[in-house]
């Protein structure tokens, strides 16, 4: 099986950057609690630079950078923000597997949907990107070789093909088997892991067992670590903690923006939209409050999802500060891109979705409906109000001509529907020539002489109700009136208008 391992250096403190911008290039440290002591679990790199380092206590680093700020390390943060973002690279791979607290394996079985292996690592670390996020990636064979090379490889972007994974760990310094497993090879004098690849297998087993045994193979490219995908929650909600209770929309503002960037790339990578989002704010020091935001389109677009909240939240008058932010996707569909068309403008789009959007969740969701379509024969009744949802775009032959609506006949060709259509038919006051052709019809007191006709459409049916129908339509354009759609009823031979083209 075909992995690639994606490694995030210091994840934690990147992941800290990214919620809190504010700290880029400031010295900071996440700690936690140790044998009774608060010591650095992480450190930023202008605190790196003055001398911090993992498992230094508090104390100790503060008076190495008096003003180094420090914050809580919460391994279970670390562990749902690394979900959020293998969940996102699910668009690259049909599963991914976690390597807490820096890293997670990705199945490449996909590959060649990305233009080959070295394409899949492109756009994983161009997705990664885009989040916040710098990475190394390596594709291999096996879980282990994938790993170290990520880490501790010379390149950002590294592809082992199959069978070569020895030679390509042989110059990875002996770190790379991190932990105790290293130590004992380090005694002896070994640096590099095709060192450790070079000694006799049998007199590692004696001397290491099997322990040693396996490091010995996983260095000279062996390792059959199975790859186990993480179980996806049925449920997609994010949650974070303010590190001090806030009292203004402001501070709420970039919780908020975290939680949506992450819905929005597990939602992407899911192939998913939302549709129904619940805020839940839980106050300090007691009282909850929950603001549900209904959608007039499905997205998974995080920017338009962050200004739809904030429409819903920044107004809202609380007893207490808000203490925990939580966001829940409580209905989704399936994501449906839609390719644009030369001269389309998806800004003017977005601004749309979110007018709609907040006319629905301010007025709630039944305050937009629009015409659609219903199983019904007879032309005046195929159509009544549904909740609204901006019409998607439909281009080239079966697209929008004229402003009429446009279905597809049983023969390839094309049939027009107008725009405008009458919810019962007018009588028309019809002037007719000896062959049945219609000449002009009275519309509104004025006459309107016939300039053009096309037609006849039949349609028939209902004849198991009480008012069966049969009718010839026509599309007819009246001198300063316009296109019309105009059927001719068989059963007294009247015109009627059914409908106006724009």
């Amino acid at each position: 099986m075909r992995r690639a391992y994606l490694h995030f250096t210091r994840f934690p403190v990147q992941r800290k950057v990214i919620e809190c911008p504010e700290l880029t290039g400031r010295p900071f440290v996440l700690v936690e609690e140790s044998r009774g002591q608060r010591r650095v679990a992480a450190a930023s790199t202008s605190a790196l630079k003055a001398g911090v380092r993992p498992g230094t206590t508090l104390t100790a680093a503060t008076a190495l950078d008096p003003e180094l700020r420090h914050f809580p390390y919460r391994p279970e943060e670390e562990a749902r923000a690394l979900v959020a973002l293998g969940e996102a690279l699910l668009c690259l791979g049909p599963g991914f597997q976690l390597s807490a607290p820096d890293g997670l394996w990705l199945d490449a079985g996909a590959a060649h949907l990305s233009g080959g292996e070295e394409g899949l690592c492109s756009r994983a670390l161009a997705l990664c990107s885009e989040l916040g996020y710098r990475a190394h990636v390596a594709v291999a064979s096996e879980a282990f070789t994938s790993r170290a090379l990520a880490r501790y490889g010379a390149r950002r972007v590294e592809v082992i093909p199959l069978g070569d994974s020895a030679r390509a760990l042989a110059p990875l310094p002996l770190a790379a088997l991190e932990g105790r497993e290293g130590a004992s090879f380090s005694a002896l004098g070994l640096t590099t892991l095709g060192e450790v690849a070079a000694l006799p297998a049998g007199a590692v087993a004696a001397r290491g067992g099997a322990n040693g045994a396996r490091v010995h193979a996983r260095c000279g490219g062996a390792d059959d670590t199975p790859f186990v995908a993480e179980v996806l929650e049925e449920v997609l909600e994010e949650r974070r903690v303010l590190e001090w209770p806030a009292e203004s929309f402001e501070p709420l503002r970039f919780a908020l923006k975290t939680l949506l960037d992450r819905l929005g790339a597990r939602l992407a990578g899911r192939r998913r939209a939302a549709v129904r989002i619940t805020f839940t704010l839980k106050l300090d020091p007691s009282g909850l409050q929950q603001v549900t935001l209904a959608l007039a389109r499905p997205t998974a677009e995080a920017k338009l999802l962050l200004d739809l909240a904030r429409h819903r939240l920044e107004e809202l008058r609380l007893e207490n500060p808000v203490a925990e932010v939580s966001a829940r996707v409580d209905e989704c569909s399936e994501d449906r891109e839609q390719q644009l068309s030369l001269g389309d403008e998806p800004e003017g789009d977005a601004a749309l979705e979110v007018v709609l959007s907040r006319l629905v969740t301010t007025l709630g969701e039944e305050s937009l409906c629009a015409a659609g379509l219903a199983e019904v024969h007879r032309p005046e009744g195929a159509h009544g109000a549904k909740g609204f949802h901006p019409p998607e775009a439909r281009k080239g032959w079966a697209g929008e001509l004229g402003g009429a609506r446009v279905e597809r006949a049983e023969g390839g060709g094309l049939r027009e529907r107008p725009s405008r259509l009458l919810v019962e038919p007018a009588w028309l006051d019809a002037e007719v020539a000896e062959t049945g052709r219609l000449l002009a019809a009275r519309v509104g007191g004025r006459r309107h002489r016939v300039t053009a006709v096309t037609g006849p459409e039949r349609l028939g049916g209902e004849w198991w109700s009480e008012s069966p129908f049969q009718r010839d339509y026509y599309r007819v354009h009246f001198e300063g009136l316009g296109p019309a759609w105009v059927f001719r009823d068989m059963r007294d031979g009247r015109f009627y208008l059914q409908g106006l083209f724009d």
